[in-house]
C-alpha cells in the first residue's frame, strides 16, 4: 500500500495501533477487511490534507498562547518544534506567546491583538473564565479557529481540545496514593496552580471522587493560587505543613515540585508518596532522584499533532472536521522513564 505518511500519522487518523497499520502495509496476515479499510481511507485523508495546504501555496503561520509555568512552555515549545518538523514539513510556522501569569484583561488584549493581525490558529491555554471565551468567540466569527491545550474551554467557540482525560487522571492519582497510603491515613496536600484553570479542577474532582469513594481513611488539604511558581507555591506548601501535621503525602497538579518539597523538608517531614504531572526538566531530575515516586505523563507532541490537523481541517475546508482523540495518561516511574526529546 504506497503512501508518503508515518506509521503513526495513519495511526493517529485511521484510530488505530501502529502496531495493526504496520501489519496493514506489510500485507501481514489476521487483519481484518475492516481494518484494512479504515488505514486506506486515513491515508486518503492524509493525502487531502497535504494536497489542500501545499496546493493552496499557503504556509499556516498560528499562534500559541499559554498562561503557564516557563518549566512547561518549554516543554510545549519543544514539542511543537519537533511536530512541527515531521508533520508536513514547510506548512506550519508557529509564533510563542508565553507568559507565568496573566490577569484576564490582559490575556483577552493579546487575543484579540492576535485576531485583528491576523493568523491562520490560535493555539490556547488559558483560565476558564467569561471574558476569555467572549475572546475566543469573537476570533470564531473572524474565520480564526482556536484549539484549546491540556485545559479545555467547553462552553466557548474553540473548535477541538488537544490534551488528556483530566479527570481520569485524578483518579489514578488517587489510586497511586490510596493503595501506597492504604488504611494509615494521613492528608495528602493537593497543589493547584489556580482554580481558574478547568483541566486542574477536572484533575481534582477526579481525585476527590476515588479519595472519598475508596480511601475515607485519607484527607486532603488544598493550596491554589501559586501559579505553579516556586517562591509562591513554597510559601503555600509551608504554612499548610504548620497547619496540619497530618500531611504525608502530595498530589501536585500544578507544579512547584522542588519548592513543595523544600518546604517539607525544612519542616522535616517525610513524603510518604509524591504524584506529579508532566515530564518538563524538572520532572525528570526528581523522579531521577526518587523525591517524587510517579509522573502522570502524556505527549504533548500527540496534542501539538492534534491541534496541527484541527486547524489545518478548518484552513483548507475539508468536508469532515478533523476531532482529536484525548491523548492517554501514562504512569511513569523511575525505572520507565522514555528519553528525552
Amino acid at each position: 500500500m504506497a503512501h508518503l505518511f508515518l506509521v503513526k500519522d495513519i495511526a493517529f487518523q485511521a484510530g488505530l495501533s501502529t502496531a495493526t497499520v504496520d501489519r496493514v502495509l506489510n500485507g501481514r496476515p489476521g487483519v481484518r477487511r475492516q481494518t484494512e479499510m479504515r488505514v486506506k481511507a486515513a491515508i486518503a485523508e492524509l493525502e487531502k490534507q497535504q494536497a489542500g495546504a501545499i496546493g493552496s501555496g499557503r504556509v499556516l503561520a498560528i499562534d500559541i498562547v499559554m498562561e503557564t509555568p516557563q518549566r512547561f512552555s518549554d516543554a510545549v515549545r519543544a514539542a511543537f518544534e519537533a511536530e512541527m518538523a515531521t508533520f508536513l514539513p514547510g506548512v506550519f510556522r508557529c509564533r510563542f506567546h508565553f507568559a507565568e501569569m496573566m490577569k484576564p484583561a490582559e490575556l483577552v488584549q493579546l487575543l484579540d491583538r492576535i485576531r485583528l493581525r491576523g493568523t491562520h490558529g490560535i493555539v490556547l491555554k488559558a483560565p476558564d473564565v467569561a471574558e476569555v471565551a467572549a475572546a475566543v468567540g469573537r476570533a470564531d466569527a473572524a474565520g480564526i479557529p482556536v484549539v484549546t491545550l491540556v485545559t479545555d474551554l467547553p462552553n466557548s467557540a474553540r473548535i477541538a481540545y488537544a490534551g488528556a482525560d483530566n479527570r481520569a487522571a485524578g483518579e489514578t492519582a488517587a489510586y497511586l496514593i490510596g493503595e501506597f497510603v492504604g488504611t494509615d491515613g494521613g492528608k495528602v496536600l493537593v497543589t493547584l496552580s489556580s482554580g481558574r484553570f478547568r483541566g486542574e479542577e477536572e484533575r481534582e474532582i477526579g481525585f476527590r471522587r476515588v479519595i472519598r469513594a475508596r480511601y475515607p481513611a485519607i484527607g486532603i488539604t488544598e493550596i491554589s493560587e501559586g501559579h505553579g511558581t516556586d517562591a509562591a507555591t513554597g510559601t503555600l506548601a509551608a504554612a499548610a505543613l504548620a497547619a496540619d501535621p497530618a500531611i504525608n503525602a502530595v498530589y501536585s497538579i500544578g507544579g512547584g515540585n522542588r519548592a513543595v518539597l523544600a518546604a517539607f523538608d525544612a519542616a522535616k517531614r517525610p513524603v510518604r508518596v509524591f504524584v506529579a504531572h508532566d515530564l518538563d526538566a524538572d520532572n525528570r531530575a526528581l523522579l531521577a532522584a526518587r523525591r517524587i515516586g510517579f509522573v502522570l505523563h502524556h505527549d504533548l507532541r500527540t496534542d501539538a499533532r492534534s491541534a496541527f490537523r484541527a486547524i489545518m481541517s478548518r484552513a483548507t475546508a475539508l468536508p469532515r472536521a478533523v476531532t482529536p482523540s484525548l491523548s492517554s495518561v501514562e504512569i511513569v516511574t523511575p525505572y520507565n522513564m522514555p528519553a528525552a526529546d
